[in-house]
C-alpha cells in the first residue's frame, strides 16, 4: 500500500498538481461518506434537504485560496511597499514603465526579480527568464515555465525541453546558437493556463526582451505564445508554418510559429508539422547567410 501510495503521488507531481488549496487538510473520504448519507436522507419521504458539507468545505477552501493569492505573504511586499498585490491596471502601467527603463538584459531581468506586480511571483519558486546566446540570430519564445524549469530557474529543461534540444540539432542548431525564453517568467501554479491579467502584466517584459535581444528569427513556441506576440485567437494549428512580420524597436523580423513540444509528447503523429517548420528555419538562416 505504502509503494502505490508513493507511485500516486508521483504521478500527481508529474501531472502538475503539487499545489495545496488550503493548509488545512480535507479528508475526502469522510465528504464522500456525508455525501451518501445526505443523498439517502433526501430521498427518504419527509425529509428536508440536509446541508452538503462537502461543497461547503470546497467553497471554504476555495476561499481561503483566493484570500491567500489577494495577499502578498510576509516578506515580498508589492510595489511601493503596498502588502498586496496591485490592481491589473496598476500592474501593467508598472511593468511598462519598469520594462522601458531596462536598458540591458541584466537590467531586465533585476526588474523583474523586483517586481511584484503578478500574483504568479508568490507560488512560484524562481524566475525563469532565458537560456542560450543572447548574440543568437534565431530567439525563440514559449508560454510559461513548467514544474522543472521553476525548480531549476531556466526554460525548457524538462521533457519538452529536451525534445527541442533534438529538434533544434536536427537542423543544426544547440542552445549556443539560439537564445530561449518564455512570454511568463513564473510558472503558472499546477501548469494551468495563465489568465489574460497575467499575460497582459507580463506583456512588457517579453516585448522589451525581444526588443533587447534584436533577433533576426523570432520563432512563437506553441499557441498561447503565439496568440500573445502575434496578438490574433486564430488556433495553433493555422498559424504555425506562415511567415509573417514582427515589429522589434524601429525594425521589423521574420517571425514563424511552431507546435510546442509538450504538444508534440502528446501527440507525436504532429511532429511531421514541426519538421515542417523546422526545414523553414534552417532554409530561411541559410537564405540570410548562404556561405
Amino acid at each position: 500500500m505504502g509503494n502505490q501510495a508513493l507511485e500516486i503521488l508521483h504521478w500527481l507531481s508529474e501531472m502538475g498538481d503539487d499545489l495545496a488549496l488550503s493548509d488545512t487538510p480535507i479528508d475526502r473520504f469522510a465528504e464522500s461518506a456525508a455525501a451518501r448519507q445526505a443523498s439517502a436522507s433526501r430521498s427518504a419521504p419527509g425529509k428536508e434537504k440536509p446541508a452538503r458539507p462537502d461543497l461547503e468545505q470546497r467553497a471554504a477552501a476555495v476561499r481561503r485560496h483566493l484570500n491567500q493569492h489577494n495577499q502578498a505573504p510576509a516578506g515580498r511586499p508589492g510595489i511601493g511597499g503596498a502588502s498586496a498585490t496591485l490592481p491589473d491596471a496598476e500592474a501593467i502601467a508598472s511593468a511598462r514603465e519598469l520594462a522601458a527603463k531596462a536598458d540591458t538584459l541584466e537590467a531586465l531581468r533585476d526588474a523583474l526579480a523586483a517586481f511584484n506586480g503578478c500574483n504568479l511571483k508568490l507560488t512560484a519558486k524562481n524566475l525563469v527568464f532565458a537560456d542560450g546566446n543572447p548574440q543568437a540570430r534565431i530567439m525563440l519564445v514559449g508560454e510559461a515555465p513548467g514544474r522543472d524549469e521553476d525548480i531549476q530557474g531556466l526554460p525548457f529543461v524538462g521533457r519538452s525541453g529536451q525534445l527541442l534540444d533534438r529538434m533544434l540539432a536536427a537542423i543544426g542548431l544547440d542552445r549556443t546558437k539560439v537564445y530561449i525564453t518564455n512570454v511568463l517568467p513564473w510558472r503558472p501554479p499546477g501548469n494551468r493556463t495563465p489568465t489574460p491579467a497575467e499575460v497582459e502584466i507580463c506583456r512588457p517584459f517579453i516585448e522589451r526582451h525581444i526588443e533587447l535581444v534584436a533577433p533576426d528569427l523570432l520563432v512563437a513556441v506553441g499557441g498561447s505564445s503565439a496568440k500573445m506576440l502575434f496578438e490574433t485567437t486564430t488556433g495553433i494549428l493555422s498559424l504555425r508554418g506562415h511567415w509573417r512580420k514582427y515589429k522589434v524597436g524601429e525594425r521589423e523580423v521574420d517571425a514563424l510559429a511552431t507546435l510546442h513540444p509538450a504538444y508534440l509528447l502528446r501527440q507525436p503523429a504532429q511532429k511531421r508539422l514541426a519538421w515542417h517548420d523546422l526545414l523553414q528555419i534552417r532554409a530561411k538562416l541559410d537564405a540570410a547567410d548562404p556561405g
